[in-house]
């Protein structure tokens, strides 16, 4: 069972619905034998500039009876008026993710909660009293020590979004950041036989979000926000810090010696590198990101398409990279 399908019960919705500043889609999964996802309808609309402006601080939604009916007429389209239940991906930078890390072993229950308090309103920058927070525990680090997966949406960004819903008459009980939905491919695909991590980075008109997979489980996690000239730049920033922290230590010797033999080293051992990515949304593609990759860790990364996780879908016509995170939401209708 994956790290997400814990959280939920009952069975999900198999319709998702993904919104980011620039549109929104549709998709509606079945699975067939094989343990294969079939894409029955999918559709994507783009919204008027200005309608949906993404940000965990500021207002969203300029217009909400603009947003249900522009929402209205994409699921009419596709035949899916008439459903009522859907999971929905949030544009990515409506929220915030981070894996927070205890550094000692707190003595009670109560002194742990204190500790992830105050570690997640550090972190994300708001009162917990000002969030909806959802919280996942992982496997300890290396060190053993506990490690949390943490999203947060401040309450007033998600009543803006679920005022839109509840005036289509939609029961929307799974809301996550648009990269959630994109990881559960990588964390469905991974697991404790899987050869080497798996890179997702997930772009959008704001920033970017970039994790690495190990296990079907996340390692590393970081959003950015940032122009979009700036992003080649922030991504080679995230893979180096990936690379040093999985350099092998120095041998015995003395400092010039671990030195020479640091250079000479892999960045990385052969079970501790990127060896697939999938890149989802917009404005970095698959071959730049490979190519900073590349240049990083020198091993070229395998780009996962909808074959290599599974998904058939039903024409060319579909870009997977828009359709990628309400897919995934879709998909847990079966965890």
């Amino acid at each position: 069972m994956s790290t997400l399908s814990k959280l939920f019960a009952p069975r999900l919705p198999s319709e998702a619905i993904g919104l980011s500043g620039e549109g929104a889609c549709v998709v509606s999964l079945d699975r067939r034998r094989g343990d294969v996802f079939n894409v029955r309808k999918a559709a994507y609309a783009a919204l008027r500039e200005g309608l949906v402006r993404p940000s965990f601080d500021e207002q969203n939604v300029s217009d909400a009876a603009e947003l249900a009916d522009a929402l209205a007429e994409l699921v009419t389209n596709v035949g899916l008026l008439k459903r009522r239940r859907w999971s929905v991906a949030l544009p990515e930078a409506a929220a915030r993710t981070s894996i927070l890390t205890l550094e000692g072993t707190p003595s009670s229950r109560g002194e742990r909660e204190e500790m992830l308090r105050w570690k997640t309103e550090r972190t994300v920058g708001a009162a917990l009293d000002e969030l909806r927070v959802g919280r996942e525990r992982l496997r300890p680090d290396s060190q053993g020590r506990d490690r949390y997966l943490v999203t947060a949406v401040r309450l007033s960004v998600l009543a803006e979004y679920e005022r839109v819903f509840e005036a289509l008459g939609w029961q929307t009980g799974l809301m996550l950041p648009r990269h959630a939905g994109e990881a559960w491919w990588l964390m469905r695909r991974g697991g404790a036989a899987a050869a080497g991590d798996s890179l997702l980075v997930s772009s959008h008109r704001e920033g970017f979000t970039a994790g690495v997979f190990r296990a079907g489980q996340p390692m590393l996690l970081r959003s950015v926000i940032c122009d979009p000239e700036d992003r080649a730049d922030e991504l080679y920033r995230f893979v180096l810090f990936y690379r040093d922290r999985n350099a092998p230590p120095p041998g015995e010797g003395d400092a010039a010696t671990a030195a020479a033999a640091a250079a000479a080293a892999p960045a990385a051992a052969p079970d501790e590198t990127i060896e697939s990515m999938l890149v989802a949304g917009t404005g970095l593609d698959a071959g730049e990101a490979g190519a900073i990759v590349r240049e990083t860790l020198s091993v070229p990364p395998r780009s996962l398409g909808p074959g290599d996780l599974r998904l058939s879908l039903p024409s060319g016509e579909l870009d997977f990279n828009l359709i990628a995170a309400p897919a995934g939401l879709a998909a847990l209708a079966w965890s």
